[in-house]
């Protein structure tokens, strides 16, 4: 659980990323210990997983997203696929499901001819029997947590 000085910690790193701890402090009204040790113990439980610069795929010459859930060769496990669509640069995220299918991935394409090439690359693997694919349209809501943030330092308080 966070508490209320961690959500307001999160918030201002999220909307101030280069902030630093001492402008935080200054910030918050909070000792820079303080800030260090919040930040310190987020990332420790794993509530912050990283710091790094949140990149958009449009912007990098890749506009088209679209979501392949996949059916994989059982025998072979989860592994073999796993890796398989982690050296395709233009898979960007996978997720284990339950349902008609067996992963769930995020791709990314320069167009949807390129699409093909990215279902192709996918399929390239023996894991990997089958796709179906749904290309996006427009983004609606981002991914995002803050707001999970935030309601969980409500819940603590």
């Amino acid at each position: 659980m966070i508490d209320e000085i961690d959500r307001r910690v999160i918030d201002l790193f999220s909307a101030e990323p280069h902030v630093g701890v001492l402008g935080a402090s200054r910030r918050l009204g909070l000792a820079r210990g303080t800030v260090q040790a919040r930040l310190d113990k987020l990332e420790a439980r794993g509530v912050v997983t990283g710091w790094g610069p949140r990149l958009s795929p449009a912007a990098l010459g890749y506009p088209v997203t679209a979501f392949l859930t996949l059916e994989i060769a059982q025998a072979l496990g989860h592994g073999q696929a796993a890796s398989h669509l982690a050296a395709i640069p233009e898979v960007i995220e996978v997720q284990t499901i339950t349902g008609a299918g067996d992963l769930w991935c995020r791709v990314v394409a320069r167009s949807n001819d390129d699409l093909q090439r990215v279902i192709d690359a996918v399929l390239a693997d023996e894991s990997v029997l089958r796709s179906t694919a749904v290309i996006a349209l427009a983004e609606q809501v981002g991914h995002r947590v803050l707001p999970l943030a935030r309601a969980a330092a409500g819940r603590s308080s």
